[in-house]
C-alpha cells in the first residue's frame, strides 16, 4: 500500500531544466574555457553538484560549484517555470491522505526557494537535501531519510523523478519508482534502469498510489 510519495524536485516538480543546463554551460565556459554537450550535462542530473564538478577538475570542485551556484541564483527566478499537473496532483494526493515529500540534491536554501517560487512547500510534509544525509543520490540514503522522518517502510512510498538517479535512489532504498516522461534527459537512457512506473503527467501519480493500493492491500 502506497502511503508516501517522494518527489524530486528540479525537473520533476518544477521545470528548472533551462536554469541548471545555462548554469552548467557558464561554468564550464568560464572555469575550463569548453562547451560542453547538453547531453552530457542532462544526464548528470538529480546527482550532487560538487560530485559532478570533481569529475571535471578535483582540484577545484569547490570553485566551481560556487561558479555555477552564483550564476544560477542570479537566473533561477526568470527561467524556472511550472509543469502542467503538478499542483493539481500535490492537492489530490494530499486530500486522499498520502504523505508527501521532496527528495533532492538541490541545497535547502534553493529547494525552498523553487517549492515557495510556485506555491507547493505548503504540500510537502518533509524536504530531503544533501545537508540531512551523508550519502546522496543515487544511493538509497536520502530516500530511507525521508521514509524514516515520515514513519514509513520503503516499501510504502513511490519515488518520483526525471534522472536515472531519482529512479537508482529509489530502488536503492526499496521504495516503488516512477519516470516523468518529459524529462530532459534521454528517455532511452533513464528507461535502461527500469523505473515501475513511466509518466506523462503528473496526476497519473494518483492512479498509480490508489491501483498499486488496491492491488496489494
Amino acid at each position: 500500500m502506497i502511503k508516501a510519495v517522494l518527489f524530486d524536485l528540479d525537473g520533476t516538480l518544477i521545470n528548472t531544466n533551462s536554469a541548471v543546463i545555462e548554469s552548467f554551460k557558464y561554468t564550464f565556459k568560464k572555469h575550463l574555457g569548453i562547451k560542453i554537450p547538453e547531453e552530457e550535462i542532462t544526464k548528470t542530473f538529480g546527482e550532487p553538484l560538487y560530485d559532478v564538478m570533481e569529475r571535471y577538475d578535483k582540484e577545484n570542485a569547490e570553485l566551481m560549484v560556487n561558479i555555477y551556484r552564483e550564476y544560477n541564483e542570479k537566473i533561477h527566478d526568470e527561467f524556472a517555470k511550472s509543469f502542467n499537473g503538478v499542483e493539481d496532483a500535490l492537492n489530490i494526493l494530499k486530500s486522499k491522505g498520502l504523505k508527501l515529500g521532496v527528495v533532492t540534491s538541490k541545497r535547502r536554501d534553493m529547494a525552498e526557494r523553487g517549492l515557495n517560487l510556485f506555491n507547493i512547500s505548503k504540500y510537502m510534509d518533509i524536504v530531503i537535501t544533501p545537508e540531512n544525509t551523508k550519502m546522496h543520490k543515487p544511493k538509497g540514503e536520502p530516500a530511507l531519510k525521508a521514509c524514516e522522518l515520515l514513519n514509513i517502510c520503503p516499501e510504502e512510498s513511490l519515488m518520483v523523478g526525471d534522472s536515472q538517479n531519482d529512479i537508482l535512489c529509489g530502488k536503492n532504498a526499496g521504495c516503488y519508482t516512477c519516470l516523468v516522461k518529459y524529462t530532459a534527459v534521454p528517455l532511452e537512457h533513464v528507461m535502461k534502469y527500469k523505473p515501475d512506473y513511466v509518466i506523462e503527467n503528473m496526476l497519473e501519480v494518483v492512479d498509480i498510489c490508489l491501483n498499486t493500493s488496491e492491488k496489494i492491500s
